[in-house]
């Protein structure tokens, strides 16, 4: 299924206006000789998480969830890369890393089912429990004589 004109698929159903995907390049740090001090290889995407739409309630929170700290104040998302050395790659890793995002917000996280502790387990639990008791009842001084 593509996306409608002027907007961005970045999950199945979940759709991002073009002009909200804000990219920036800017000079990337590490390793890449005197490339590094000549090019702009880091790439930066910027989208308010208000404008990604096609999430429910529930994905939403996920969202912010799994974005944590790349998430502004504001309620924008950050993200950046510069793991390589060409703009472009760098352009596409970090909006594949949004539509990761926006994948895993998605989906559900199975329940729990509580489960009883097995017996070998609670008899595990209980050895060690007598065994660091007497360990520490060893460590005491002997009580005085009179």
């Amino acid at each position: 299924m593509d996306a409608p004109p002027g907007m961005t698929r970045l999950a199945p159903g979940v759709l991002v206006p073009n002009e909200r995907l804000e990219f920036s390049q800017s000079r990337a740090g590490g390793p890449g000789g005197q490339n590094v001090n000549n090019t702009s290889s880091k790439a930066e995407l910027r989208v308010a998480e208000a404008d990604i739409t096609g999430l429910s309630w529930a994905a939403r929170q996920r969202l912010r969830d799994l974005a944590g700290s790349r998430l502004t104040t504001d309620g924008v998302i950050v993200l950046s890369c510069d793991e390589t050395r060409s703009a472009r790659t760098n352009r596409e890793l970090v909006f594949e890393r949004l539509c990761e995002l926006a994948r895993e917000a998605q989906a559900v996280p199975k329940a729990r089912k509580r489960s009883r502790p097995t017996r070998g387990s609670i008899q595990r639990r209980l050895d060690e429990k007598s065994h660091r008791s007497d360990r520490k009842r060893e460590r005491r001084d002997p009580p005085p004589k009179d």
